[in-house]
């Protein structure tokens, strides 16, 4: 088990939202189940997000509850394999020619326009 430092140390995510009812904003990390906290300027919100994470980290550390190490995007390589039927695949390389690139592309940007309508 790492100490409180070196949990602190470590690039977990910080999320800071605008709260549009209550005004200020809203902290949170993602990788951290619970980890929040608010405050009126986008400085003391980062102070506050800060804070809030240590003391997550402390009471974890003190129930003996597991701390997930942050999310590295070197985790993934950007490839997956997917199977799909015949004629999805047909469908797809038409949509591609049609566009004047390859499928690959094709397929990232649907993905990617999925993903951000799924977001919105």
């Amino acid at each position: 088990m790492k100490t409180l430092d070196e949990y602190m140390k470590l690039p977990y995510r910080m999320e800071i939202i605008p709260d549009t009812e209550e005004g200020g904003y809203v902290v949170s990390f993602p990788e951290l189940p619970g980890c929040l906290t608010c405050a009126d300027t986008l400085k003391q919100a980062a102070v506050n997000g800060e804070e809030a994470k240590r003391e997550w980290l402390i009471a974890a550390m003190e129930d003996g509850i597991e701390i997930p190490e942050p999310v590295s995007l070197d985790d993934y390589s950007g490839q997956f394999k997917l199977r799909i039927p015949k004629s999805l695949h047909h469908a797809l390389a038409a949509h591609a020619k049609e566009e004047g690139i390859s499928m690959n592309q094709y397929c990232v940007y649907l993905l990617t326009k999925n993903d951000t309508l799924s977001h919105a």
